[in-house]
C-alpha cells in the first residue's frame, strides 16, 4: 500500500485541507477586518459632524453678535413705518397692522440680560470696558476653527475615539478625554488641543484585543451600523436648519457670508428709513 493510502489524515502541500498553506483565510478574520473599517469609517463621519455642528454654533454665535442689531433695528423700523401709516390713515388694518408689527419687536434688554458676559469674578470685563472707553474692541473670533486646530482634533479622534474600546473602563476614560478635546475644538484652543495629543500619547495604551467569535462579530457591526444612521439624523439637521442653511452657502469662506449679509442688511435698513421719513412726511 502507499504511503498516501496508508496515512489518509495527511494533505498534500498546497491541497484544500490545509488552510495555513493555502493562504487562506479564517471567515472571522474577514468579519474582524470588516469591523474594524466600519469602526475607521464611522470615526471619519463623526468628525465631520462634529466639524459641522461646530462651526454652525460658532456662525449662529457671531452671526447672533454682528448682525442681531441690525435685525432689531429692521423690526422697530417696520413697526414705525406701520404706525405711522395707521396714524395717518386711521384705517382699521392698518391699525392691526401697525399692533402686529409692533409685537414683533423685540423688548429692550433687562439689567442681567444687558450686562451677560461683561460682568465676572474679577469685574467687568475687558471688551466691556474697551466698549464703555471707546477704546477699540478686539474682533470676534472667526467661524471656524483654523486648519492646524481642524488636524490636530481630527489626529485626537481617531486615535481616542470611545468606539475603538472593548472594556467598558477603558471607553469612559476615552469618552472624558474626548469631552475634553471637543471643548477645545469648539474654542479653536490649539494649545490646548497640543497639550491634549501629549497626554493621550503618554496615556496608557490598552492591550489590542484578541478577534472575537462571529457574532460578537456581526453585533459589532450592527451597532456601528445603527451609530451611523443616528449620526446621519444629527447631520441632517445641522444641514437643515436655518444657520446650517446659510453657513453651506459659503463653505470656504462663512465670514465673508457674514460680512455679505451685513451689507444686504444695512442697505435694507436705509431702505426702511427713507420709507419711515417719507410716511412721516405725508402726514
Amino acid at each position: 500500500m502507499s504511503e498516501q493510502t496508508e496515512h489518509p489524515e495527511q494533505t498534500v502541500p498546497g491541497g484544500s485541507g490545509d488552510s495555513s498553506v493555502t493562504g487562506e483565510e479564517r471567515p472571522e478574520a474577514r468579519l474582524e477586518r470588516a469591523v474594524r473599517a466600519a469602526e475607521q469609517a464611522l470615526i471619519e463621519f463623526e468628525i465631520a459632524v462634529e466639524t459641522f455642528r461646530v462651526e454652525v454654533e460658532n456662525f449662529s454665535r457671531l452671526h447672533h453678535q454682528k448682525l442681531g442689531p441690525m435685525y432689531t433695528r429692521l423690526d422697530e423700523l417696520d413697526a414705525l413705518i406701520a404706525e405711522a401709516k395707521a396714524a395717518r390713515t386711521g384705517d382699521a388694518e392698518d391699525l392691526r397692522r401697525a399692533r402686529d408689527a409692533r409685537s414683533l419687536v423685540m423688548p429692550m434688554p433687562g439689567v442681567d440680560e444687558l450686562f451677560h458676559d461683561w460682568l465676572g469674578s474679577e469685574g467687568i470685563s475687558d471688551d466691556a470696558a474697551a466698549m464703555l472707553t471707546d477704546r477699540p474692541v478686539r474682533p470676534p473670533e472667526r467661524v471656524r476653527p483654523s486648519e492646524e486646530v481642524r488636524r490636530l482634533y481630527r489626529e485626537l479622534v481617531r486615535q481616542a475615539h470611545p468606539d475603538l474600546a472593548q472594556e467598558e473602563g477603558e471607553r469612559e476614560r476615552r469618552d472624558a478625554f474626548i469631552a475634553r478635546v471637543n471643548a477645545a475644538y469648539g474654542r479653536g484652543d490649539e494649545g490646548l488641543l497640543r497639550e491634549l495629543a501629549e497626554e493621550w500619547a503618554a496615556g496608557p495604551v490598552p492591550e489590542a484585543s484578541a478577534p472575537g467569535e462571529s457574532d460578537e462579530l456581526y453585533a459589532r457591526l450592527e451597532w456601528l451600523a445603527r451609530r451611523k444612521e443616528l449620526l446621519a439624523l444629527v447631520a441632517k439637521e445641522l444641514e437643515e436648519s436655518a444657520i446650517g442653511s446659510m453657513l453651506r452657502m459659503a463653505p470656504d469662506d462663512p465670514d465673508r457670508l457674514l460680512e455679505e449679509i451685513a451689507e444686504q442688511l444695512l442697505a435694507q435698513v436705509s431702505e426702511r428709513e427713507a420709507q419711515l421719513a417719507a410716511e412721516l412726511a405725508a402726514e
